[in-house]
């Protein structure tokens, strides 16, 4: 009778042996260790690694479907195709390298030497990939994907706590953050593009803004300027920040306060000021930028609502500036909710690709991630849990099919 417990006792003290007890004993050092990450960062990686599996798995589908179909893909493609599997053999990668990302990928390989005549595009992001391809064995193509992924990562982060700031509760957060994972599309967040990293910036300056911290906010919104054409235009709702802080007072003491408090926001068009100075140095004129994006596209600056008009009275481009329109109407009709701040961002982001003239249209789409405010206000509007349900399952199936069209590089519907 004595012999029996203490046996028992032992027993639940020894370890269990064999391939059963292993598992189980890292099972519960993985369950110890995700117990130590942060409630937010949990939220945010399983926001990531969900995208990553369902849109890897979806991609890879849709692609062996593709290649199964007749002209497939038609002449005018094959280049793209065969620059893709140069990159790499392995489609999970190489499908993320499409149109203007072969273009940066080309940027990131380019020599410094000489005299340049590549101008068409902003050089923060290829630059960055080509610091970061060096301690990867000049892998240019890794080190912009792991760019665009990471920048993807901080953007939902910062997402979150911005979205905690502005609309109050940890609930309306996080549906904020997955609605910006769900947006039509949001699957371009992965590719070797700029949206994350453009996002996760302008993301993270007005985080830091709404804390008052403009130094940070300045060296945020240089690199931001640097990145993009349209990013010195943040300095606008940037400074609208600062002003509400300030109830938007306009006396003198409240203008030396500006003064005293915003200077770093002049660093944002400093960002823009430093690539047309690159221009200069290295093509002899500073507005290089501007005549390859006119040479190059037949791009050029313009009223944009009558682009808006054209666009939506030609049935092949009415869809996707129907969306544009989507946008501007859904974040005005939640003016009260989100402010005048991310109002005016979110008219800067729709209207200044628009204002580049139709050549635009076939991009707009992608443009529109920037868009983020429109976020804020469809968490205000889908608090209950069925107005969520059906608007996540709405975004998200809609996300897939243009993700598909995407694939199909031949439709030109997203590029």
């Amino acid at each position: 009778m004595i012999d029996g417990p203490r046996d028992t006792a032992v027993d639940r003290r020894t370890p269990a042996a064999g391939p059963s007890g292993r598992w189980d004993r890292l099972r519960g050092r993985a369950g110890d260790l995700a117990a130590r990450v942060p409630d937010r960062w949990r939220y945010v990686f399983t926001l990531f690694v969900g995208a990553k599996i369902v849109l890897t798995l979806v991609g890879l589908i849709a692609l062996a479907g593709w290649d199964g179909m007749p002209g497939a893909p038609p002449a005018d493609e094959a280049g793209m195709r065969a620059d893709q599997e140069a990159i790499s053999p392995h489609r999970w990668i190489s499908m993320w390298f499409a149109w203007d990302a072969l273009l940066y990928h080309h940027l990131s390989r380019l020599p410094l030497t000489g005299t340049w005549h590549e101008f068409g595009f902003p050089l923060f992001y290829p630059f960055l990939g080509r610091a970061l391809a060096v301690p990867l064995g000049g892998d240019t193509a890794l080190a912009l994907l792991l760019i665009s992924n990471v920048a993807f990562v901080l953007l939902l982060y910062y997402a979150l706590r911005l979205g905690e700031t502005l609309l109050g509760d940890d609930a309306s957060a996080r549906r904020f953050t997955r609605y910006l994972v769900l947006l039509p599309t949001a699957f371009l967040f992965q590719a070797a593009l700029t949206e994350s990293l453009f996002l996760c910036l302008a993301l993270a300056a007005f985080f830091y803004a709404e804390r008052g911290r403009w130094v940070t906010v300045g060296v945020l919104g240089y690199f931001l300027g640097l990145s993009r054409s349209v990013g010195f235009l943040v300095a606008v709702p940037l400074a609208l920040v600062l002003l509400r802080r300030h109830r938007y007072r306009l006396d003198p003491r409240s203008l030396r306060a500006y003064l005293r408090t915003g200077w770093p926001l002049l660093l944002i068009p400093a960002g823009w000021l430093t690539f047309m100075a690159f221009c200069r140095w290295k093509g002899g004129d500073w507005f290089a930028y501007k005549h390859a994006q006119e040479k190059g596209w037949g791009i050029r600056v313009q009223n944009p609502l009558p682009v808006i008009w054209h666009g939506l009275s030609n049935p092949g481009d009415a869809v996707r500036v129907g969306f544009a329109v989507a946008v501007l109407v859904v974040v005005v009709a939640g003016f009260r909710r989100i402010g005048l701040p991310y109002v005016t961002y979110t008219v800067l982001m729709v209207l200044a690709p628009l204002s580049m003239g139709s050549p635009v249209y076939k991009s707009l789409l992608r443009y529109l991630l920037a868009a983020f405010p429109v976020g804020l206000v469809l968490a205000r509007w889908a608090r209950t849990a069925t107005a969520d349900a059906w608007l996540s399952a709405a975004l998200a199936l809609l996300q897939g099919a243009l993700f598909v069209v995407w694939l199909a590089y031949w439709l030109h519907f997203i590029i």
